[in-house]
């Protein structure tokens, strides 16, 4: 059965090229989502799959080696219609699903399972979803943490967009000092003697009525030789007036760091919870005010707390708190494990997020984005690892009266 478009199909879609994901390289950071959601829900198949107009494409895939495919047979264009789990337990029940070739087959489909990936303006652009051979369901922990990772996926779309959006807008803004500077050079340099010139031959005009023959040629042949010059500040000028104009990349205002991190370690303990991993939040419930987009620091924070659980050996401990240093700071603590096993974490975050990370798609392409953001932040980040105290990360944030002034202008 062929699945309806969603009501919203034609925004839905303006969001799913937004992301600027589609037919890109694949990426270490879903596949490592996809690994990890096969494993927590016990299935041989987990994809990351897009739906587009007119078929559904795979940015990451377990257990599968699948291209392109039509929507019509996409079971993901059935899970995008709502924003909750689908769960099918036995796809030959099911009448949406029953005569899909990827049932009748041999070993077909027979159980699936999707989350859709909700973006934050509320598209879901396409799904998370689980396969396997044999009728079966999920538990709670296993629902829990699918809708989790899926999550997980959109803030990793959502963030890679957001930083190529601060990028652009930082290229917009030295634009901007240099278009003045030229402007400067432009006025107080070849172009000042013409323009007085050209003020003195129009006051006069305008002062006696009467052209004066000498002023004007003077005024002519000094203008004549700079009329590429005054083309350049016109243009100058234009662009000056058309910067700014476009939506800013985030949305700043002053939020509680506390209650963020509070947010971001809830969305991350379903997760953890499968690995057999402690959450531990050691917030001191102090309010923190700082000048944040919310939204996409969020997104950032449970970010670096899912690598943190990602890299921790099961059965470990991440440790989550606020507090204040050289002004609000979330401190991340990923804890050795008394038998000696120690946490995978520190050299991802070192070469991810700390030596110089850059826009080229690599092993933790996720941390250099988180990174950006940060920076767009006026954050510091401090990394240590130490042997028996494990791997501690530092975010620190400038207080929010010293920055205010600072975000708006």
């Amino acid at each position: 059965m062929q699945a309806p478009l969603p009501a919203n199909e034609a925004d839905r879609l303006a969001a799913l090229y937004g992301l600027g994901v589609l037919d890109s390289a694949p990426e270490k950071d879903f596949d490592d989502i996809v690994a990890l959601t096969a494993s927590v829900c016990d299935v041989p198949m987990a994809l990351v799959c897009l739906v587009d107009a007119d078929r559904q494409w795979f940015k990451a895939q377990v257990g599968a080696e699948l291209a392109d495919m039509s929507r019509d047979l996409s079971f993901c264009a059935h899970a995008i219609l709502g924003h909750d789990l689908l769960i099918v337990p036995d796809t030959r029940k099911d009448p949406r699903f029953a005569d899909n070739p990827a049932v009748r087959a041999g070993d077909g489909i027979r159980f699936f399972a999707a989350a859709p990936l909700i973006t934050t303006e509320g598209f879901a652009v396409g799904a998370l979803c689980v396969f396997d051979a044999e009728p079966r369901g999920l538990d709670d922990d296993q629902r829990a943490a699918l809708l989790a990772l899926a999550r997980q996926v959109t803030g990793q779309l959502e963030l890679r967009r957001y930083a190529i959006a601060l990028a652009s807008t930082t290229a917009r803004l030295q634009e901007l000092e240099r278009r003045k500077d030229d402007i400067a050079n432009l006025v107080c340099g070849p172009l000042r003697a013409p323009m007085r010139l050209m003020g003195e031959h129009l006051a006069e005009l305008g002062r006696t009525g009467r052209h004066d023959p000498e002023l004007a040629d003077l005024v002519a042949r000094a203008t004549s030789a700079h009329v590429r010059g005054f083309t350049d500040l016109l243009e100058h000028l234009t662009t000056l007036a058309q910067v700014g104009t476009e939506n800013e990349s985030l949305h700043m205002r002053q939020i509680d760091l506390t209650q963020l991190t509070r947010r971001a370690v809830e969305a991350v303990r379903p997760i953890a919870a499968t690995k057999h991993i402690g959450m531990l939040d050691q917030s001191d419930g102090v309010n923190l005010p700082i000048v944040a987009d919310p939204v996409r620091l969020e997104q950032v924070l449970t970010h670096l707390l899912f690598a943190a659980v990602k890299y921790t050996p099961p059965g470990g401990r991440v440790r989550v708190g606020t507090e204040v240093e050289s002004g609000p700071t979330v401190r991340m603590d990923d804890m050795d494990l008394p038998d000696g096993m120690r946490p995978d974490l520190f050299p991802h975050l070192f070469y991810g997020a700390i030596a110089n990370p850059t826009d080229l798609p690599g092993p933790d392409h996720g941390l250099a984005v988180a990174k950006r953001i940060l920076d767009a932040h006026h954050a510091t980040v401090a990394l240590s690892d130490r042997p028996g105290d494990g791997t501690s990360l530092h975010v620190v944030f400038p207080f929010a009266e010293r920055e205010a002034d600072l975000f708006v202008a």
